[in-house]
């Protein structure tokens, strides 16, 4: 006879809660279905460990689905439960079977479980799915009877006996007709591989379907059951177990990137908490794909979810990986993390780890550190800006590329540039466009670093600011001339007559003009920006803030070129002397930044009119 009931919460209304909230994606009921089947599963081995059950062969989880019937069935051979259990387990949403058997049987110290559920809510996931939704199972207690549940809504049901005689569970799905997709085999199949794919019992899925024949009449073999999960993950091997080969492989199979890794971090720790993983640095395809990066969260080899930010630091999002610990404490959905120091421990963890690998690539693989230093610069800057210590770990580590192609790090710049305690670092933002400036520094043996990426900017200011013991300053090469002239008295009367000539034919009575002797004879102008104001400025545009901070611009005339020579005895009011002044400025700016727009065109018809003139001359 069938025994009628409600459901026991311990909290009003809490089915709908469940089906529409307490998750945020619908196909997680899979996952939390499949878990309560491996659960069940390890429960059993448990025991047969204990002698209180027979070891099996193989343990399994079986999800097939019925398209014609329209359920989807999730079976394992795991303990099974009796119509106690049921009552005490299904019937009492909130009241985890798992936690109650952890009690039962607790763990020896530094022994893993294995058990994923803790909170008895996953059984009920599949009524966000399901109209109707059967349990059939038997349990492996010596003289139990099979028990058949059946519930409609997850708030009333109905317990009776069953004719089944495998012990074991299969739960039994009648899908919603707006979710009939989970019985397409490869939706399924997909989703599973999302979910389960590194779960610790093999896991199967297949298909009813009408007996086939072949050309003969003769009846086709159903098609095997598929294989989803990989039951023994790279991470969960210890790091002098697995080859380059295996570590490539999984790299390209979980992410689907046919570029190799350009090196990875094995992480393996058991105090003061329980973790594992695989965190590998990606070769990016442009400076810009820094955010693409997939960290898996793990939780005793079931999937969490994605770059959960309170686990992986926000600067390591660039990094690919999989980190699994069973320790994280997950709320009731399993989809998130719950305030817990445990947290920031494991954070700073990962970072300490990803900080010594680093530093270890740097000093023991030097060569393939500077081949790949392009590719994690920007993830290394950034992780500089937004965690102090991480800098402290890895300043030793930071490498600056000059224009020679060289590799230098902040001290080893300092050795072959500066005489002083304080260093100042030339860079350019733009090798090709600022190569005149850039030979007038390394003819005098002086290194320019390159410094083109988008955070190089931040990057700068930073390291100005953090790294105060170094006394670090960058410039930029049109920044400055230090070291590029000769120690020449500047006739003030000269630079006054330039500045006024300058002014008077460019229309601009603000404009500095100074006057030096260069080293070298062959750059007769340029235009030097102040470092600080220059930087304001084009983060300002980067980013596009409103607030234009005007650029602090000099026009330097080198005393030794010809042209310059000309100026100083021109009586300044001539057409030579204007076509003169404004080819210089041009040429000046042009060894900046482009022309743009009226000033190009004017520069083009003037160069051509004082080709003209030379031709007539």
């Amino acid at each position: 006879m069938a025994q009628k009931g409600n459901i026991s919460i311990h909290a009003q209304n809490i089915m709908p809660v469940i089906k529409k909230w307490l998750y945020s994606d619908k196909d997680i009921f899979l996952r939390e279905l499949i878990s309560n089947g491996c659960d069940a599963i390890s429960k059993h081995k448990v025991l047969s460990m204990k002698g209180e059950q027979e070891k099996r062969e193989a343990y399994r989880v079986d999800v097939q689905i019925n398209e014609e019937n329209g359920t989807l069935t999730i079976t394992d051979n795991g303990v099974g439960m009796t119509a106690e259990e049921i009552e005490k387990y299904i019937c009492q949403v909130a009241f985890s079977g798992a936690e109650e058997f952890l009690k039962q049987y607790k763990p020896e110290e530094g022994e893993s479980s294995g058990i994923i559920g803790h909170f008895g809510l996953g059984f009920y996931s599949a009524f966000m799915v399901s109209k109707k939704v059967e349990i059939d199972t038997l349990s492996c207690i010596p003289g139990a009877e099979a028990v058949h549940w059946t519930s409609e809504d997850g708030m009333e049901y109905e317990i009776e006996p069953s004719d089944r005689l495998e012990v074991g569970t299969s739960i039994v799905l009648h899908l919603n007709d707006t979710d009939k997709e989970f019985l397409n085999l490869w939706t399924l199949r997909e989703t599973l591989e999302k979910y389960c794919a590194f779960m610790p019992t093999e896991i199967y899925a297949s298909e009813v379907k009408k007996p086939e024949t072949d050309a003969d009449g003769k009846e086709k073999e159903p098609a095997a059951p598929i294989l989803i999960n990989d039951t023994h993950p790279l991470w969960m091997k210890k790091p002098n177990e697995c080859t380059e080969e295996e570590y490539k492989e999984f790299y390209k199979t979980v992410f689907r990137d046919f570029d190799e890794p350009l090196f990875w971090i094995h992480l393996n720790a058991e105090f003061p908490f329980n973790l594992k993983g695989i965190l590998y640095f990606p070769k990016l395809k442009n400076e810009f794909s820094s955010g693409e990066g997939v960290i898996k969260l793990f939780n005793n080899q079931v999937f969490v979810a994605d770059n959960i930010k309170e686990v992986i630091p926000e600067f390591l999002m660039l990094l690919k990986g999989v980190i699994d610990c069973p320790d994280l404490p997950l709320n009731v959905s399993r989809s998130f993390l719950q305030n817990d120091g445990q947290v920031k421990k494991i954070s700073d963890y990962i970072t300490r780890k990803v900080a010594d690998r680093l530093v270890s690539e740097f000093n023991t693989k030097k060569a393939d550190y500077q081949n790949y230093w392009k590719d994690i610069h920007p993830f290394v800057k950034y992780g500089c800006i937004r965690d102090e210590k991480f800098f402290e770990r890895v300043k030793s580590a930071i490498i600056y590329k000059t224009t020679a192609g060289e590799y230098l790090t902040h001290k080893e710049y300092k050795d072959k540039n500066s005489d002083s305690d304080e260093t100042v670092m030339y860079y350019t933002s733009d090798e090709k466009r600022q190569a005149q400036m850039i030979e007038m520094f390394t003819s005098q043996d002086k290194d320019v670093v390159v410094m083109d990426t988008l955070i190089d900017n931040n990057f700068m200011s930073f390291l100005e600011y953090a790294a105060k013991d170094d006394r670090i300053q960058f410039r930029r090469v049109d920044a400055g001339l230090d070291g590029l002239t000769e120690n020449a008295e500047t006739d003030k009367a000269q630079e006054e007559k330039l500045q006024n000539t300058f002014r008077t034919v460019m229309d601009d009575k603000d404009l500095e003009v100074k006057l030096v002797t260069l080293k070298s004879e062959e750059m007769p102008a340029m235009i030097t920006v102040e470092e600080q104001s220059r930087r304001f400025s084009e983060m300002s545009r980067a980013w596009g803030g409103g607030m234009q901070m005007p650029e602090k611009r000099t026009l330097t005339l080198n005393k030794k070129h010809p042209l310059v020579t000309y100026l100083l005895n021109s009586d300044g009011e001539n057409e030579k002397t204007a076509l003169v002044c404004e080819q210089l400025m041009d040429l000046a700016e042009m060894a900046r930044q482009p022309l743009v727009a009226e000033r190009m065109v004017n520069f083009l018809k003037r160069s051509t009119k004082i080709l003209s003139l030379a031709v007539e001359e």
